[in-house]
């Protein structure tokens, strides 16, 4: 799929600077995606919005269709009678009204659950019957994913978060009277952690329509992996290549490279691809039928495990031991157009891709990744310069990246700096305003700037250092970063370089519940 000349923001709901300690889908997104309209820009790329599993990494959920709900609005709850003001400000989430600092995940679990459970018993208990009406429809549309997880989540919750694999045998293996009576025994816990789902969706697309309505496109991101800690993996254990003890044989990751010696062990399960398409890659096709429900474009994480993945034994430590082995290449994504009637897609290729993942890419008609950070190396690196984007999706950096300052004032060599300084000129305004323009300027089909290199900003408000744990996922800026110069300032590039949003078809519904 080619996309129409665009550009946009790369920012995740979790750094805005919203009540309760982390960003949500409430006042703060709606003035972030004020300030993208007045700035001109048509994509607000997201990261995975699924709910969070160890690490609090938003590629490590413990679901590939739930919604996470820690970004529920407490103010949006409180605007459709879920909850009351009072309680809100009475509350620890409630005492600020700007809550300033990273994300402290443990704090935010503790004070703002228990909030969101409340709400949700008030909803089911008072709500109206319109909108209880329309909870159930969505609990129907919805329970091919959406009664699986509810359960797992109820008997996660139940078990301190022990993982499934950890759980008596009866529940691990799914005997279905171990199920019916968790059902049972769980019946009033996953309604309520049904209504939080109805809430995280209801929100979302909310702002979808309010984005629509600005002719900005929410641009998703999904990771070709799902956690091994997930109702993904429990659901559907056949479709992975698990021991009898419920254990990975094999978990995925990348071979040594930039970002680390002894590669990235990222110990998801692989895939049974042979198991998969014998069922017609029904349960990818339903993933990605979801993810283009609820975003405008996708960006496919990880695409060269697509023709091949690195697969690494599961008892090993690092990724240096593994070896890379053929996936599905074409035969899925005919599958995945055939059922959904085109791809709008885009593929993450970085990093060592083969010719044969380019052409597989370029069959499939679907557009790369250049990475500006990535291009002032070796002659091999140029590919990823401005004037090589042709068709691709260009970023001055991506959320695994340090912020193009940071990367300047400390992660770039001597001889990058020196290339770059050589391909932009002087620059009065900063190196990071250099990096923008050449963006927004390349004959790349759609520009992606993360929020932070419009602001400036450095190392400290770099959102994740792959291989290292801890510090990750919890930068957040705070409202006065968004001053309306900076929307002046990328209003007039993004129409000097052609890229002024253009206005697209969105269904509307107006009737939100939560």
């Amino acid at each position: 799929m080619s996309f129409p000349r665009g550009a946009g923001i790369l920012l995740h709901p979790t750094c805005l600077p919203a009540r309760g300690g982390i960003g949500d889908l409430g006042p703060a997104a709606y003035r972030l995606v004020d300030f993208l309209a007045s700035a001109r820009q048509g994509l607000w790329q997201v990261l995975p919005l699924g709910p969070l599993g160890y690490g609090n990494s938003p590629y490590s959920s413990t679901s590939a269709f739930a919604g996470n709900p820690l970004l529920i609005s407490l103010e949006r709850l409180v605007e459709h009678g879920w909850m009351s003001e009072e309680k809100l400000a009475q509350s620890d989430c409630g005492k600020c009204e700007r809550v300033l600092g990273p994300v402290e995940y443990d704090k935010v679990f503790a004070q703002k659950m228990p909030l969101l459970f409340e709400a949700a018993r008030n909803f089911l208990r008072s709500g109206s019957s319109e909108h209880l009406s329309r909870f159930d429809k969505f609990r129907t549309e919805n329970a091919w994913w959406l009664e699986d997880f509810l359960l797992f989540d109820a008997l996660r919750a139940k078990r301190r978060l022990e993982s499934w694999y950890r759980w008596p045998g009866e529940l691990a293996h799914r005997e279905p009277s171990a199920l019916q009576k968790a059902r049972e025994d769980l019946a009033d816990d996953i309604r309520i952690r049904g209504a939080l789902q109805f809430a995280f969706y209801e929100q979302w697309r909310a702002l979808r329509l309010y984005c629509a309505d600005r002719a900005i496109r929410i641009v998703g991101d999904l990771a070709i992996f799902v956690n091994h800690d997930s109702a993904d993996v429990w659901t559907n254990p056949s479709l992975f290549r698990l021991n009898a003890d419920l254990q990975p044989e094999v978990v995925s990751g990348v071979p040594p490279d930039f970002f680390s010696k002894t590669g990235q062990r990222w110990g998801s399960p692989l895939y049974r691809w042979d198991v998969m398409k014998s069922q017609g890659y029904q349960w990818w096709i339903q993933r990605l039928r979801w993810a283009t429900q609820n975003c405008d474009y996708i960006r496919l994480d990880h695409f060269r495990g697509f023709d091949q993945f690195w697969e690494i034994p599961a008892a090993d430590e690092t990724a240096v031991n593994g070896r890379w082995v053929d996936g599905p290449r074409d035969d899925l994504f005919e599958k995945i157009r055939e059922a959904l009637g085109g791809l709008p897609f885009f593929a993450e290729d970085l990093g060592y891709i083969t010719p044969e993942v380019h052409a597989l890419r370029d069959r499939l008609q679907i557009p790369g990744m250049a990475v500006l950070q990535f291009g002032f190396g070796d002659p091999g690196a140029h590919m990823y310069l401005p004037h090589r984007a042709a068709g691709k999706v260009i970023y001055t950096g991506t959320h695994d990246n340090d912020t193009v300052l940071g990367w300047w004032e400390s992660g770039a060599a001597e001889h990058e700096r020196r290339n770059a300084e050589a391909y932009f000129g002087s620059s009065e305004d900063g190196t990071h305003w250099a990096f923008i323009r050449a963006a927004l300027c390349s004959p790349a089909s759609l520009s992606i700037v993360p929020l932070q290199d419009v602001l400036g900003l450095g190392s400290e408000a770099r959102m994740n250092t792959p291989s290292v744990n801890g510090n990750n996922w919890c930068w957040r800026y705070e409202d006065e970063f968004l001053r309306p110069e900076l929307a002046e300032k990328l209003a007039l590039l993004v129409e000097l370089s052609d890229r002024l949003p253009q206005p697209f078809p969105h269904p509307r519904d107006d009737r939100f519940a939560a």
